[in-house]
């Protein structure tokens, strides 16, 4: 045999005990890459606060009514003898003044009625008109003669009501009047004016209004109603039924008062709570416990309702995704480097959540060298990659898909070397990848329906969600979660059945 041939016979035994144990290593051989642990944790969203409006109402009309049973019609009455209801009168004869005419006494009968009271103004201001009328009588002026004498006037209060220690209603009244009509009678060349009088009288019968205003408005039970709407506000209003349940729990913390305000016939007392939103996801939280009514708070936050709203990407959303990227890649044909042209049938994927923020692939494949059919390797492989997104973008890409545990060697073993093929690895990074948009549009109009008007007994909470914004992705153990972040303005107001 010449050296030529021996040479051509031993590449040809080594090339065959090489792919006998390529060969042996592929049929006797699966791969067996140990699975990544599993995270189950859940998503973690940070508490937020939030102000939520609170008007309680009360018509003008019934308070206008309580007051008229307050203030009496007769307002007060006189029945008095004066030694001096006219003036002595004298004349200047140039060398003395001679008294022509004495001072001359009376009798003193009459009173002061109010008309119809009227409650009005606008804003912050409360205003309460009230006509009242005077009858006056001088009886015997001088012991021969009676005339009777009338006036009017208009009495102007504007009010300016607070709230004071416990939730009790306050009052601070500025009062003005004019007589239109100053009561008062001539006689004998002079005029006796009663005004003075009556004036005298009114003040105290007027700043009864300041002691009376606040008692009526007590009556419209204002702590009774702010301790059964402040309890009910310990409760978890779902935001989203399914994919996923998702619930906001509220928890006030504290209640300011914003101040009254009058529009036409109503009046409104208009608070704040100032509150902790938390959202859950899953199971329906255990409402907090509820707290007794605090006192009125000096300073409230900055009006607005706060809270997350999760978006789901659910991992059996993606698995049969990555399967599809991939058996679409396996149509147009795998050569790797070294090994030339491979056939691939890609089965079961499996996605779940591991540590470092990471998602776990598992691909289940069998990969067979065209160059001979019988070298052939089949198993799982597991894989890990890093899902991300920019910041209010709802598209969500991955990176770094990588192999997580390396077994056995690239020489023996088809399957690693298959997965660390860089064409595989992005066909699994695109089946990762997923648009949230449209489960983001869904979820929010749920939540919107949910607390656009929910009644909780005599109160119903109405909200408008008036901004949204998403945060970055967060790889949990239910799925891929992107937190949205949901601003608006909500009110609990009071409509009893």
């Amino acid at each position: 045999m010449s050296s030529r041939q021996q040479q051509r016979r031993t590449r040809s035994i080594r090339w065959t005990a090489a792919m006998s144990l390529l060969l042996a290593a592929g049929c006797s051989h699966s791969v067996r890459s140990p699975a990544p642990p599993r995270v189950d944790s859940a998503p973690d969203f940070p508490l937020q606060t939030s102000s939520i409006v609170v008007p309680i109402s009360g018509s003008l009309d019934d308070l206008q009514r309580a007051l008229e049973t307050q203030i009496p019609q007769q307002l007060w009455s006189i029945d008095r003898q004066l030694d001096s209801c006219v003036a002595a009168k004298r004349v200047d004869l140039g060398i003395a003044r001679v008294k022509v005419l004495p001072k001359l006494g009376c009798r003193i009968i009459g009173d002061v009625r109010r008309g119809k009271l009227v409650l009005g103004g606008r804003g912050d201001r409360l205003t309460i008109t009230m006509p009242i009328h005077a009858t006056i009588a001088a009886k015997k002026v001088g012991g021969i003669a009676s005339k009777t004498a009338t006036g009017d006037a208009i009495v102007h209060a504007v009010a300016r009501l607070s709230v004071v220690g416990n939730w009790t209603p306050s009052a601070k009244v500025s009062i003005d009047y004019d007589w239109t009509t100053p009561p008062g009678i001539d006689f004998l060349g002079q005029r006796i004016e009663f005004a003075s009088k009556a004036d005298a009288r009114l003040k105290p019968v007027i700043a009864k209004l300041e002691q009376t205003l606040p008692k009526e408005l007590n009556k419209l039970q204002l702590r009774a109603k702010l301790a059964s709407a402040w309890k009910q506000g310990f409760t978890a209003i779902q935001l989203n039924r399914e994919r996923p349940p998702a619930w906001m729990r509220i928890t006030p913390k504290q209640l300011g008062v914003g101040g009254y305000s009058i529009d036409r016939r109503t009046l409104t007392l208009t608070l704040a709570a100032d509150a902790l939103t938390e959202t859950f996801v899953g199971d329906r939280p255990a409402d907090p416990v509820a707290t007794p009514l605090p006192p009125p708070a000096r300073k409230i936050g900055q009006r607005g309702l706060n809270f997350f709203i999760p978006v789901l990407a659910d991992y059996a959303q993606l698995e049969p995704v990555v399967r599809r990227a991939l058996l679409k890649r396996a149509q147009k044909g795998i050569t790797l480097a070294g090994v030339g042209p491979v056939d691939v049938e890609f089965g079961k994927v499996t996605v779940y959540a591991t540590t470092g923020g990471h998602l776990a692939v598992g691909v289940v494949a069998k990969a067979k060298t065209r160059q001979n059919a019988l070298l052939a390797t089949k198993g799982e492989v597991w894989l890990t990659a890093i899902p991300y997104n920019v910041p209010g973008s709802q598209l969500v890409r991955v990176g770094d898909v990588a192999i997580a545990t390396d077994t056995d060697s690239e020489i023996t073993n088809l399957l690693i070397a298959l997965f660390k093929d860089g064409s595989i690895r992005a066909s699994i990074a695109q089946g990762l990848s997923h648009d949230f948009a449209p489960d983001y549009a869904k979820v929010l109009t749920a939540a919107r329906k949910a607390i656009g008007s929910r009644r909780e007994g005599d109160f119903v909470l109405s909200a408008d969600v008036t901004r949204v914004e998403n945060g970055t992705l967060a790889v949990t153990g239910k799925g891929l979660f992107m937190p949205v972040h949901a601003v608006g303005q909500a009110t609990i107001a009071y409509r009893p059945r």
